[in-house]
C-alpha cells in the first residue's frame, strides 16, 4: 500500500476560502486572562464576507476571552482526521442578540442550506440566547497534510 506523503501547499485568499467553505470542524484558540491558551472544538462556517463564523453562547470561555483579546487562531480540519487542514489567524468579534439574528441565519444557510422555517429558527436562536463569533482572517498557513516525508514514502 502506498504511504501518504506529507504536504504543505501555500494558497491565495481565494483558494483558502474555497478550501474552508466545505469544512466545518475547527479548533478555536483564544487567550485566557492569565495568558495561557484556551482551545475548544467548534462547528464553523464562512460568511458571505469571507469571515469565519461560529455560533455559540455568551457565557462560554471563548467569548469572554475574545471580548478581552480579539486575537485568535483557528485550526480547520477536514472530515477525515488524516486529511488536509489549515491554520488561520485573525481578529474576532462577538455579535450579541438582537444583532446576531440575521448573521446566525447566514451562518446556518452557508453551512446547511435552507431551513424549513426561518421564523422558527430565528425564534430558537433568541430563545437559546445565542451569539455569533465573526473572525476576520488576517493571515494563514499553508494547507497541510500529515504523512511520511517524501524521501521515506517508498521504503
Amino acid at each position: 500500500m502506498a504511504r501518504k506523503i506529507a504536504s504543505n501547499t501555500p494558497v491565495s485568499r481565494k483558494e483558502l476560502l474555497d478550501f474552508l467553505r466545505p469544512r466545518h470542524r475547527t479548533i478555536l484558540a483564544t487567550t485566557r486572562q492569565d495568558g495561557s491558551m484556551q482551545m475548544s472544538p467548534n462547528t464553523m462556517g464562512v460568511d458571505d464576507s469571507g469571515r469565519l463564523v461560529i455560533s455559540t453562547y455568551p457565557h462560554r470561555a471563548k467569548v469572554h476571552n475574545i471580548r478581552r483579546n480579539p486575537s485568535v487562531s483557528v485550526c480547520v480540519l477536514s472530515d477525515d482526521f488524516g486529511d488536509e487542514w489549515v491554520q488561520v489567524y485573525g481578529s474576532a468579534e462577538v455579535i450579541d442578540l438582537p444583532d446576531a439574528v440575521e448573521p446566525l441565519v447566514e451562518y446556518y444557510r452557508n453551512i446547511a442550506g435552507e431551513h424549513p422555517d426561518w421564523n422558527e429558527y430565528r425564534e430558537a436562536m433568541i430563545k437559546q440566547g445565542k451569539c455569533l463569533i465573526q473572525i476576520e482572517i488576517d493571515t494563514w498557513g499553508p494547507v497541510a497534510r500529515g504523512g511520511f516525508p517524501a524521501h521515506l514514502a517508498d521504503d
